[in-house]
């Protein structure tokens, strides 16, 4: 209990730390540049203490669950014992089926859950009138991370190039940009974005590192990184193709 405590207050001070530059920025600009008083004083430092409490515990949350549960669910998954490969077949990519399988489902549901792309979600609806609904938005934008997340480990399993499957990529964003409809465009591209976050990002870079450390001939360093990378791309492409299907759609019933 006592090292929770310490692990705590210590994790506290790096976070007073951290946020103290943002909390001198907007204080400067308040009353040095806008020569205004802090609107709503009281709210905004009951606000701050709950962030910085908030982020405390989210960091420790980090380190002691998300973290190792991504890193042993890779190793536990891709262990000759669980797969029932031989030495040989631990090099064969369709001996991982579980792994790829776990990666697609905790891309999906960690993407549901994702803070950020509720936030952007909810905008969204507000300002295209309730053309574009919450739920449809995440569940597409899930899609894709759960299908980067499956090709990210196939990937790191086959040992194949990162640049390869990036470049193709945004080769295909560029070609869907042309033909999708342009007031979703920029939606699109900040889906990718907002879906690498707090919820995201730890659980898939331990999966990564966890797995590139488990299959032979890996390097946690040279393969373990670019899961990230996938989880931010192919959400634009399934967003800009569900635009591109309303587009349609609405061609059909106009006809």
């Amino acid at each position: 209990m006592i090292d929770y405590i310490t692990d705590f207050a210590s994790t506290l001070m790096y976070t007073i730390r951290d946020v103290l530059p943002i909390l001198l920025l907007i204080i400067f600009f308040y009353l040095v540049v806008l020569k205004q008083p802090i609107p709503h004083l009281k709210k905004m430092i009951i606000g701050g203490v709950y962030v910085v409490l908030g982020l405390s515990l989210f960091l420790m949350g980090l380190e002691k669950a998300l973290f190792p549960v991504g890193k042993i669910m890779a190793s536990q998954l891709s262990d000759p014992a669980f797969i029932g490969a031989t030495k040989a077949e631990l090099t064969n990519w369709q001996s991982y089926y579980w792994i790829y399988i776990f990666a697609a489902l905790i891309g999906f549901s960690t993407t549901i859950a994702e803070p950020s792309l509720i936030a952007v979600a909810i905008k969204a609806e507000e300002v295209s009138g309730g053309t574009i609904k919450p739920w449809t938005l995440r569940i597409t934008v899930a899609i894709g991370v759960a299908f980067a997340l499956a090709l990210g480990t196939f990937r790191i399993v086959t040992g194949t190039p990162l640049y390869i499957y990036i470049m193709v990529g945004y080769v295909i964003v560029i070609i869907q940009t042309f033909f999708a409809p342009k007031k979703l465009i920029a939606l699109a591209y900040d889906s990718g974005g907002v879906t690498t976050s707090t919820v995201t990002v730890p659980i898939v870079a331990a999966l990564g590192l966890g797995l590139s450390s488990a299959v032979p001939g890996r390097n946690p360093a040279i393969d373990g990184f670019g899961l990230i990378a996938f989880a931010s791309l192919f959400p634009i492409i399934t967003v800009l193709g569900y635009a591109q299907l309303i587009k349609i759609k609405t061609r059909i019933i106009k006809k």
